[in-house]
């Protein structure tokens, strides 16, 4: 592992434990809240992507999918969450290994991974204070926000909502 991919894992480690929480919070109502924690837009437009980047995100894309209706009805096995943890750090790790994005693309695309990795804790059953449902709901509302503010074409944000 080079010296960049273990220092973003720190920063985003540090991250999915102190802005996740606070920045879905926030982010539920205000696309455009005050402070660095919130997501926004490069001058009205999605930040660019990168190869890597749209491989990973639709890695994780692909894997929680066919889980919506599981998740959405509280009705998903712990060893299934469990996958879904492993799945998202794997791709997550890759991302941050490979993405070679502008250093504004990058600082937003870290907000994204530390939502990721919050959502991978609970999903994992390490973070106690959230279920593995409410970690599963976090990283489809991450993936929403990644569609919302990169430029991924193709990306299909609705794709990840539960149709009733």
């Amino acid at each position: 592992m080079s010296y960049r991919s273990s220092r973003w894992l720190i920063v985003a480690a540090t991250l999915a434990l102190s802005v996740a929480p606070a920045y879905a919070a926030d982010h539920a109502h205000e696309h455009d809240a005050h402070g660095t924690t919130a997501l926004k837009l490069n001058n009205g437009q999605k930040w660019k992507t990168d190869a890597p980047l749209r491989q990973g995100m639709a890695n994780i894309k692909a894997a929680v999918q066919p889980h919506l209706h599981a998740i959405h009805e509280n009705r998903l096995k712990a060893a299934n969450y469990q996958t879904l943890a492993k799945r998202t750090n794997t791709q997550v790790a890759f991302m941050v290994e490979n993405c070679k994005l502008a250093p504004d693309a990058d600082a937003q695309l870290h907000l994204i991974i530390a939502e990721l990795g919050a959502a991978a804790e609970a999903m994992a059953g390490k973070d106690k204070a959230q279920s593995r449902q409410k970690g599963a709901l976090q990283l489809v509302h991450a993936l929403e926000a990644y569609g919302e503010f990169f430029d991924h074409p193709g990306w299909n944000g609705s794709a990840t909502k539960h149709e009733h």
